[in-house]
């Protein structure tokens, strides 16, 4: 006798159909499991029969097979225990429901009881796309199954209610999707209100927010670098429901959702200096997870120290930042996650914080000086778009009783110039000013003729980069949205240069 039912898998952030088979036949009692099966799907074979044991349901003396079909594709963790349990009790008899059009998720416990698994959104998208029309997730996943609309999950707790209900018994109601009314976005981050001084860092964040780009903040010791970083998810441009699901995915599958439903703000992730190239790039020497780039997907990744960062762990975003995923490659195996982000890297200007500031003397010699600031690379200095010196505040600025501006208001501005950028750019597959590609800078980039003879000047006499050009020319863009002006003038193209002349006075020693 064969029985068959429907399960899923994860191959990077997307899910894949796996049909769990099973037969039996009589014999020595025996459990096979063929399908390329790792370690974790093994061990559900004891995990499945102390569970139907302290249900009740005596698994017969039989010899049971179990295939994992497609069978070329490794299998991993434990979400088919309970597909296997399900084709188990069908076999035994204590199951004689109809099953077409369901599916099954989820890894037991040894008293029978259904736990929390990691990957159920991609998985559950990929459900509704194969026309399953039910699903029975644990009922910790719940919420973040009911995401997905066309199709109705169940939330269960142990196997024992699973068989009640199939009988029918008894009712689970489907599981209900978040209020939209509770999807909201920046009601509870730090406010820009809250930083006292600092217009011109202030003025330079709000660029990178309307155009997409990266900064990196430089100044001492206490000038609110760290403050100001945290900051910037206040005034990025709400998430869309694209973009609340595909980081949604992410989160999912590294296991950092911890039951909740869909992330409606946009992710600030701050590793530690001391994190690895796969921690940041993602990895693994087993199952393959995502890394803090791809956690921060279509929001902010802050790196603080910027140069106490390993040289290995920083040469990893090179790529990524350009490209927008990161493809990890492991012995048979390849993944591919997205990493849309916006990077935010402070750092001092040397050892001991203090070199160019009138109010501290530096005590570091010109050589450790150099050697500090060449820990980040050339090619990594030039992906951030913007590099602006953060000064101290001034204790005149700190005692002001004036408010500063909310983060609400600038919001409205970056909005705005998101708004243009949208428009401008439907259906080419860019998103921002700064994911212009090179075929269309002609196009969207124009600029006058003293806009052009002040770049031309600029590039001359600063000895920029062809990437430096292009960074110049996009943030000109941005700063030009900002004051809803198609065209790129000469006061714009100079403000974006002034966000490129910190290398020149630090890395120039």
């Amino acid at each position: 006798m064969v029985v068959t039912c429907t399960s899923f898998g994860i191959n990077g952030i997307d899910g894949y159909r796996v049909e769990v088979e099973a037969s039996s036949r009589v014999g020595l009692p025996v459990f096979d499991l063929v399908g390329l099966p790792d370690a974790a799907v093994k061990e559900s074979r004891d995990r499945v029969r102390s569970a139907l044991t302290n249900c009740g349901y005596p698994m017969p003396s039989a010899h049971f097979v179990f295939n994992l079909a497609p069978a070329d594709i490794k299998k991993e963790g434990p979400i088919y225990d309970l597909p296997i349990t399900v084709n188990l009790m069908r076999l035994s008899g204590y199951i004689k429901a109809d099953l077409k059009d369901c599916a099954f998720i989820g890894e037991l416990s040894l008293s029978g009881r259904l736990r929390g698994i990691n990957g159920v959104l991609p998985m559950v998208i990929t459900a509704r796309e194969c026309g399953i029309k039910k699903i029975f997730v644990p009922a910790q996943n719940a919420s973040e199954a009911a995401v997905v609309e066309g199709i109705e999950v169940y939330p269960v707790s142990s196997i024992s209610q699973l068989k009640t209900f199939l009988d029918g018994n008894c009712t689970i109601a489907p599981a209900k999707p978040q209020s939209k009314s509770k999807i909201s976005s920046n009601n509870f981050l730090p406010d820009f209100s809250q930083v006292k001084g600092q217009l011109e860092a202030k003025r330079a964040l709000e660029i990178a927010a309307a155009g997409g780009h990266n900064i990196l903040l430089i100044g001492p010791p206490g000038s609110g670098k760290s403050m100001l970083a945290k900051r910037v998810p206040s005034i990025l441009p709400d998430m869309t429901l694209a973009e609340m699901i595909e980081t949604t995915k992410i989160h999912s599958i590294s296991g950092t959702l911890h039951g909740d439903g869909l992330i409606t703000t946009r992710p600030f992730r701050s590793p530690h200096h001391t994190v690895t190239a796969v921690g940041l790039g993602g990895g693994g020497t087993g199952t393959i997870r995502p890394g803090e780039v791809s956690l921060a997907h279509h929001g902010v990744l802050f790196l603080d120290e910027l140069p106490e960062f390993s040289r290995s762990a920083l040469e990893v975003l090179r790529q990524p930042i350009e490209d927008g995923t990161i493809t990890i490659s492991r012995s048979g195996q390849n993944c591919t996650y997205p990493c849309s982000i916006m990077v935010v890297a402070a750092m001092n200007p040397c050892p001991c914080g203090y070199f160019g500031d009138p109010k501290h003397t530096c005590t570091c010699s010109p050589v450790k000086i150099k050697r500090y600031l060449n820990r980040v690379s050339g090619p990594l200095l030039d992906r951030f778009d913007i590099h602006v010196e953060v000064p101290p505040v001034e204790f005149t600025e700190l005692r002001t009783k004036r408010r500063s501006e909310p983060s609400a208001a600038i919001k409205q501005r970056v909005d705005r110039a998101r708004a243009i950028q949208q428009l401008r750019y439907k259906d080419s597959g860019t998103t921002c000013n700064a994911k212009i590609n090179a075929g269309q800078f002609e196009k969207y980039c124009v600029i006058d003729k003293e806009a052009e003879d002040t770049l031309k000047t600029a590039f001359e006499a600063m000895g920029f980069t062809a990437r430096a050009y292009d960074r110049v020319l996009k943030v000109a863009r941005t700063i030009a949205d900002l004051e809803e002006e198609e065209v790129i003038r000469s006061h714009h193209v100079l403000e974006a240069i002034q966000y490129r002349s910190l290398d020149r006075k630090y890395w120039s020693i």
